[in-house]
């Protein structure tokens, strides 16, 4: 069979090639950059140029250049970045006002998916090139990052987790606070209450194409009734998670509150912490030692505060209340963490409370915790890259790298704000927008 195809394959390329068709040209692209954070961290560069052949960066060059056959792209007036990455999104997902349950028995994965092709074009016209998703639907993410890929929606390169795996009756578990007679045929999918369900669960979601792990070793703020200062998950549970997935060669993020929940999954070798709201000296001396990243997430928090307040008719049963305890201490985290050397990756959570598109209100929120502008957007940059793990390909401006570069007006190491309003968004090499105007395709 593997011959015949071949032979078919063959023949089939060959019928093309006798109707005319043509191989697509090389392009080459001059960007001339005014000034250049390349991502790394390392000082501003002022009037630079970015070669370009196809979706690839060849190389950076002194001065503004024009090599034979290359089009010029002029940023001269402009500050050059490459583009920007969330870690921690869940672009699968969007906030409808009104009870939440009414909402979540009402919709259906089909509905996400409508929804999700509109929040993957906003995050990308934000600036946002390359993206994290740490929980939705499985097929339904998997689906978008092929779409995606295959050139069929406009998106950011995705890493995508599939369903986050937890224990029964934690964060995750879709019948919470709700009649125990209700069921789904997909709620118990990513319940894991032993070694064995999270070894065989871990390996199903490998199969279905994932590229990395979410786990819930502790209660959450968005879910009803669990405790967020609980550790839910066993440290047998989270061992079995953590050494299969690596042994696929996956990554495994922790969504973690508590501090025993912290403690514990560093020290079974989780690759990064998300919220991580109760964490402590002795945590960020785990996260030091185990080399892992922490996400801070300080957007949702800031955004689940604000509905808590003003909309709580919006959030599910215990929220409120929780929202208002565990948000502050999130806030007052990130600073202490940042002082003692640990390793932050930008993330959002965005999932709808703050709108997809907004993700880039981060850099405030990380620059008022004190961390440095040009910190902070190496933490979106090669940061995020290097927890992902790709910095060969995306993350910064060099040569080897993709063509995923942007450009804003004005300056984000005096302002970080700048960030929010992205005037030019380039991926692979293709311009998506230019002088703020989103260009048709």
């Amino acid at each position: 069979m593997g011959l015949r195809f071949t032979m078919l394959a063959a023949a089939g390329s060959a019928a093309i090639l006798a109707l005319g068709a043509q191989p697509v040209a090389a392009k080459d692209l001059a960007i001339h950059a005014g000034r250049l954070i390349d991502g790394t961290g390392k000082a501003v560069q002022t009037q630079v140029t970015i070669l370009v052949h196809d979706d690839r960066i060849t190389g950076v060059q002194p001065g503004f250049t024009a090599p034979k056959g290359a089009e010029v792209v002029d940023l001269a007036n402009s500050t050059v970045l490459p583009g920007l990455i969330d870690d921690h999104v869940h672009i699968t997902q969007s906030f409808h006002k009104g009870d939440p349950i009414h909402t979540a028995m009402t919709r259906t994965d089909f509905d996400d998916e409508i929804d999700a092709t509109v929040n993957a074009r906003a995050t990308l016209m934000a600036g946002f090139t390359s993206a994290r998703d740490v929980g939705g639907a499985t097929g339904v993410v998997v689906a978008l990052k092929r779409a995606i890929n295959a050139g069929v929606i406009p998106g950011p390169r995705l890493w995508v987790a599939g369903t986050p795996l937890g224990p029964t009756g934690g964060h995750g578990d879709a019948a919470d606070g709700l009649d125990p007679e209700l069921s789904h045929p997909g709620w118990t999918d990513n319940l894991i209450d032993s070694p064995e369900a999270a070894r065989r669960t871990v390996r199903k979601l490998r199969r279905e194409g994932v590229d990395l792990i979410k786990i819930m070793p502790s209660g959450g703020v968005m879910s009803i009734g669990d405790d967020p200062t609980l550790q839910l998950m066993t440290d047998d549970e989270i061992k079995a998670v953590i050494e299969t997935a690596h042994s696929l060669g996956m990554k495994v993020a922790a969504h973690a509150h508590g501090k025993q929940a912290i403690d514990h999954t560093l020290e079974l070798g989780v690759d990064s912490i998300e919220h991580g709201t109760y964490a402590d000296a002795e945590s960020y001396k785990l996260f030091k030692a185990h080399g892992a990243y922490f996400v801070p997430t300080m957007l949702v928090g800031s955004k689940v505060v604000e509905h808590a307040k003003n909309h709580p008719e919006d959030l599910n049963p215990s929220t409120v209340q929780k929202a208002l305890t565990v948000v502050p201490y999130m806030l007052n985290n990130m600073h202490n963490a940042y002082a003692a050397g640990v390793k932050i990756a930008f993330g959002t959570d965005t999932f709808g409370m703050s709108n997809h598109g907004e993700n880039a209100q981060e850099f405030k929120l990380l620059v008022n915790a004190g961390m440095p502008p040009m910190e902070a957007i190496k933490a979106a940059a090669w940061n995020a890259a290097d927890l992902i793990g790709d910095t060969k390909d995306i993350g910064s401006i060099q040569a080897g790298r993709y063509a995923d570069i942007i450009a804003v007006d004005a300056d984000p190491l005096k302002d970080v704000t700048v960030l929010e309003h992205v005037a030019f968004v380039m991926k692979g090499g293709v311009v998506y927008k230019a002088k703020g105007v989103v260009t048709p395709r």
